[in-house]
């Protein structure tokens, strides 16, 4: 890997001429700084060396072997370098199930804090300038469960379900966000052996409830979170509603304390849903050594993980990444404290000017976040440094660039990131030292700015439903873009050939194909879909399960894999070109004016289209300087505004090397933004191809008809 290469498109550029007198003072400055701290940073980085702790510069950490193909064969498979003879399948002998992972963690950590939630101190309404009301809420400090009483709320809850007359291996639904309850109802599912069907959350569960009780016929019981009201109106006779404190209550009594249906690592855990990014979603059965599995291969990624550790969970529970970090963080005795996007940071929308975000009162050591929301705070900090003076903007250019050049050379920046980053990196509470990327790719210049202005690293990663959300996740000294890193310890990946998309193991300089996933992570098959079970999954000669995912992906020389397309996204133009269409969404998401894009392309037709959800202020910012007026929605239907938005598109699809055809032609302004509730995305803010083209049906019509 060439190191210039790799930062040249990462640096900011001076956007101002700065008094040259201020720009000496500021590097002679630094050049004091490093000659008075380059004796004993050598003395340090000498002694490191020696120990084999000196990580070296990124060229070499980039250059390190993380995985190697155990046949020697271009398409693989590959395995990480600590694990070419053997899969891991669990973190601590004979903890085989998730009701042993657990009983083990909080035998070890009983007193420790397991479960926070912030109490709410008040809820306001704030009316806005243009007439919508938001609620605001005022939180208090976070009240903590230790890990024993969640055991014990975890095994009465259990044991309450029992005694309603919820049997071991049959269904039981999940509606819920987010939340402590949601981890106790869990485990009192794997403790009973009770199959969980988790989905997304809802919100007005009376209307949501009776919508569907037609397609249960067979519900006899519904189990409230919160201490709302058990008789809700328009429920039909037959069916109970009971409150989960009223249950544990009743499985506390000692008639029904009797443990049954103790679960077998084969059995299955959970059946959780698939985020429906590319069609409807499909449930996919997981077992308890499944997720043993996949969450030993994660655990191992994360260096010093330890009972002082704290996690902040905000991401969709119902979803894989989020379940999986907060069960590695149990299983070693972490605390987690419980948020939501729209409490997070003391920005947030819900957050009551003046008050406290969640990341401000726990100050989380260990975060996972899809890179929609890292996109959202580099872009909104980035704008923040454009609004500065010119003395503030370009000081914060030059130790911005300077600590990377330090980065690349494997030393740190303690100066710059006390006197410089420390606001930025209070964002996230300011103690965040690991951040873990999953759901989608993640840019180089975000990864970059989370790297320098948080001062943390950051594991990109790459896994899905199927795998239990594990296959890989680079090392955390690997400071390298675009790639997700070596396979964990618990999978291996090979390559297939895709010869109709041109991909195959045999490509130079670096074997391409699909990736598959093989290991004890891969679960056990789709919910009641024998037909995309045989499609999807296959099993070796040597009985070992493996999952086709669609992706394509190529290995590097250090055995790093790197995404490079997806077989779905890929559509084939009118004169025989393809387009990924995820790359030009990557790439287009970088453009300061695009808070969010879809791109679409018709085989029929000869050019790329596409949906823009652009940033508010950069576009009021945009239209103020040719004289256009109008509210928001008003310019996004404005066709000049249209003409100039995709002027400054081509200008960032250019710099970004994209080919002619595959920049979007023409293009549709979205003055709402997309979000789950719209259904135009999922919770972990992927795309829906299939929603977002019949919503904007017209759009497509009129831009492909030339109207």
């Amino acid at each position: 890997l060439n190191n210039s290469r790799l930062h040249s498109f990462t640096k900011m550029k001076l956007k101002e001429d700065l008094n040259p007198l201020l720009l000496l003072l500021f590097h002679l400055m630094v050049w004091i700084y490093t000659f008075i701290t380059f004796l004993p940073s050598y003395v340090l980085s000498w002694v490191s060396r020696s120990n084999e702790g000196f990580l070296g510069s990124e060229e070499e950490r980039a250059k390190r072997a993380k995985a190697r193909s155990v046949l020697g064969r271009p398409e693989g498979p590959y395995r990480a370098v600590s694990a070419t003879k053997r899969l891991l399948t669990s973190l601590h002998p004979g903890v085989d199930t998730l009701d042993k992972m657990f009983e083990y963690a909080a035998t070890k950590f009983p007193h420790r804090d397991c479960l926070g939630t912030r109490e709410v101190i008040c809820e306001e309404d704030e009316r806005q300038s243009n007439g919508k009301v938001f609620k605001k809420v005022v939180l208090g400090e976070y009240r903590w469960l230790s890990y024993k009483e969640v055991l014990t709320a975890a095994s009465q809850l259990g044991s309450g379900l029992a005694s309603l007359g919820q049997r071991p291996k049959n269904n039981i639904a999940m509606f819920c966000e987010t939340r402590a309850e949601w981890i106790i109802a869990a485990q009192a599912c794997f403790m009973y052996n009770f199959r969980r069907k988790s989905s997304v959350s809802v919100y007005g569960p009376s209307a949501y409830m009776t919508a569907i009780l037609i397609e249960v016929p067979r519900l006899q019981h519904i189990i409230v979170v919160d201490n709302t009201p058990t008789s809700w109106p328009g429920f039909p006779r037959g069916i109970s509603v009971h409150n989960m404190a009223a249950v544990e209550k009743l499985g506390a009594k000692p008639e029904n304390g009797k443990l049954c249906g103790i679960p077998l690592p084969s059995d299955i855990a959970v059946i959780m849903y698939t985020s429906g990014s590319t069609g409807i979603p499909k449930g996919v059965m997981i077992s308890h050594s499944n997720i043993i599995a996949g969450i030993t291969g994660m655990a191992e990624r994360i260096p010093n993980l330890c009972e002082e550790d704290t996690y902040i969970g905000y991401l969709p529970l119902a979803h894989v990444l989020e379940l999986s970090a907060e069960l590695v963080c149990v299983s070693h005795g972490c605390r987690i404290g419980y948020s939501s996007p729209q409490t997070l940071a003391d920005q947030s929308t819900k957050i009551k000017k003046g008050s406290k975000g969640d990341t401000s009162v726990l100050q989380p050591t260990l975060m996972a976040a899809v890179p929609e929301i890292m996109d959202r705070i580099y872009k909104n900090v980035m704008t923040k440094v454009e609004e500065m003076n010119c003395v503030q903007r370009t000081l914060f250019i030059l130790a911005y660039n300077y600590k990377l050049e330090q980065l690349a050379k494997g030393y740190s920046t303690p100066l710059c990131d006390k006197l410089v980053f420390k606001k930025v990196r209070s964002l996230l509470g300011g103690q965040t030292r690991v951040l873990l990327s999953g759901g989608a790719p993640l840019s180089a210049a975000t990864q970059r700015f989370m790297n320098v202005c948080f001062c943390c690293p950051v594991g990109q990663g790459y896994g899905l439903t199927e795998t239990c959300g594990a296959g890989t996740i680079s090392e955390l000294w690997d400071y390298s873009t675009g790639r997700v890193g070596g396979p964990l310890v618990c999978c291996e990946i090979k390559l297939k050939d895709w010869v109709e998309g041109g991909y195959r193991s045999t490509d130079k300089p670096h074997p391409r194909g699909e990736i598959l996933v093989g290991g004890p992570n891969v679960t056990m098959g789709y919910y009641k879909n024998e037909a995309k079970n045989h499609e999807d999954f296959l099993v070796d000669e040597n009985g070992q399960r493996w999952f086709c995912t669609g992706d394509i992906g190529e290995f590097q020389e250090d055995g790093c894999l790197k995404i490079i397309d997806r077989k779905k996204d890929l559509v084939k133009l009118q004169a025989g070109e393809y387009v990924s269409l995820g790359k030009v969404e990557a790439m287009l998401k970088n453009c300061s004016l695009v808070d969010n894009i879809c791109a679409y392309a018709n085989s029929d037709e000869t050019y790329v289209i596409g949906f823009v959800v652009p940033n508010q202020k950069q576009l009021l910012t945009l239209a103020d300087q040719y004289g256009i007026r109008g509210s928001l929605e008003d310019l996004c239907n404005n066709k000049a505004m249209e003409e100039l938005v995709l002027k400054i598109i081509t200008e960032a699809a250019l710099a970004a090397q994209l080919e002619r055809f595959e920049m979007p032609r023409k293009i549709r302004l979205s003055p709402d933004p997309w979000t789950p509730e719209t259904g135009l995305v999922t919770d972990a803010f992927k795309l829906k191809r299939k929603e977002l083209k019949t919503h904007y049906q017209d759009d497509i019509e009129r831009m492909y008809g030339g109207k």
